[in-house]
């Protein structure tokens, strides 16, 4: 950082440089934060301090924010102040992500708002949660109950409610289109788009041969849409068009058959061009809209250029883990924040977190929360042992904070932890531990007085 200052006061680099080169070191900082826990247990805490330090020496407390798990998180995009969770008991939490000032300290959020299960909410669990592109005051939710439903953020009434037949395993809008399609993978192997406006399903996109399983507008263009199916391919389509399908990923293919090169003879039957050996349940989009990253069941993530489609084959070593048809999305830190050229992704490994450069594959950091591998039983409800695995991942928009969703119940925070904010804990640590040491050195000597005195006070005098 030094150097960076220094540069900086030569006039080699500008301030944005310098900017990048701070918030690239916050990013390889990260670490769990236990001490920031989210609560709707409802349950009443006699000593929240106590609690907090089982958290950093790794013990489960009886924190959770939806008891039968988390599925899935979505903060908005407006004022990053606003985190919707929902669980796999139906239920969805929203927070205030500015009720409680961070510190070093312990802090326990609550939920600003619940949505219960009842007649007009889902039935099952929630698969994702939206807020709408434009305006954070409403939200789609979609389940395993088949439903897809807006929410107001502000009453959390249901405003509407689509049945769609089959289960969505995730939906998508589009950030910069003018119409309010919502994406649905689900089920049935046609990609149906629903339009809130008119409150009916506008049409379908056919062409998987299995269950669609994940689903991604393109950042720039709100025609383009990219799918991936458990028939292990990947997808891009443009809802303009009568055909739909712009063609298939082939992980074979390092040159590309889309665009341009469409008009190429490919050599490979449409039918084996596949994105992953396996299902592939994740797709998303680069901030730039120039690569798409899918993940599958071949237990590997890949990266494709979004204009011919071709296989860059970055490898991301043997350390991949992907079992669950759920959908499995890797989440990418804001390119803002990184030199350019160079981007960070976060994968959900299970119960870790990888930490990926994405354009070589090289992995930075394995973030491991505290905590056992397995989630305690419940005893209320009498469900079994499940895996503690993280089931999804969000980006606060304005600070370098990373949240996750884990199948325990649990929210986790992960913030920056450099070495200057470790000496200063160890000073403040040093400082409260001195002050107690005088303390109990006056007590002491007190209590040494104490004794004196009541020892001549027990003495007989005598006079001659």
């Amino acid at each position: 950082m030094n150097s960076q200052l220094l540069k900086r006061s030569l006039g080699v680099t500008d301030s944005q440089a310098l900017q990048q080169a701070e918030t690239t070191r916050l990013l390889h900082a990260l670490q769990p934060a236990p001490e920031v826990q989210y609560d709707s247990s409802n349950e009443n805490w006699e000593d929240v301090e106590s609690h907090a330090s089982e958290a950093v020496e790794g013990v489960e407390t009886r924190v959770w924010a939806h008891r039968a798990g988390v599925n899935c998180l979505e903060i908005d995009r407006f004022e990053s102040r606003y985190l919707l969770s929902g669980g796999a008991d139906s239920s969805i939490h929203i927070w205030d992500l500015e009720a409680v000032e961070k510190t070093t300290r312990s802090c326990v959020y609550h939920p600003l708002g619940t949505v219960r299960k009842s007649s007009l909410s889902h039935k099952f669990g929630v698969t994702k949660l939206s807020f709408y592109p434009f305006d954070s005051l409403a939200f789609v939710s979609s389940s395993y109950d088949h439903s897809l439903k807006i929410y107001s953020t502000e009453t959390l009434e249901v405003s509407a409610s689509f049945d769609l037949g089959s289960v969505i395993y995730s939906h998508a809008l589009s950030p910069v289109a003018d119409h309010l399609l919502v994406a649905c993978a689900t089920q049935h192997p046609a990609v149906r788009l629903v339009d809130l406006r008119s409150g009916a399903s506008a049409h379908s996109l056919a062409g998987h041969s299995g269950s669609i399983l994940s689903v991604a507008w393109s950042p720039h263009d709100g025609n383009i849409l990219a799918t991936a199916g458990s028939d292990g391919t990947a997808r891009l389509w443009d809802i303009r068009r009568s055909a739909g399908c712009l063609g298939l990923l082939d992980l074979e293919d390092s040159v590309g058959n889309i665009g341009d090169t469409a008009s190429k003879k490919v050599s490979r039957p449409m039918d084996r061009l596949k994105a992953h050996v396996g299902a592939c349940n994740g797709v998303a989009w680069t901030d730039d809209g120039d690569y798409l990253i899918t993940t599958g069941h071949d237990e590997c993530i890949r990266t494709w250029s979004a204009t011919t489609g071709a296989n860059t084959l970055s490898h991301f070593g043997p350390t991949i883990k992907n079992a669950n048809l759920s959908t499995l999305l890797p989440l990418l830190a804001p390119s803002y924040l990184t030199v350019p050229g160079t981007q960070i992704m976060f994968y959900p490994n299970v119960n870790e977190i990888l930490m990926f450069d994405l354009s070589e594959g090289t992995l930075f950091k394995r973030l491991k929360a505290p905590g056992i591998a397995l989630a305690q039983p419940r005893e209320s409800t009498g469900q079994r042992n499940i895996r503690n695995r993280v089931a999804s991942l969000a980006w606060r928009s304005g600070h370098i904070e990373l949240y996750s969703a884990h199948s325990d119940g649990v929210i986790r925070v992960w913030m920056p932890r450099t070495k200057e904010d470790a000496n200063v804990e160890a000073e403040e640590l040093e400082d409260a531990t001195g002050v107690m040491d005088e303390d109990k050195n006056r007590k002491r000597k007190r209590e040494t007085l104490n004794e004196l005195y009541r020892d001549l006070t027990r003495q007989k005098l005598t006079f001659n």
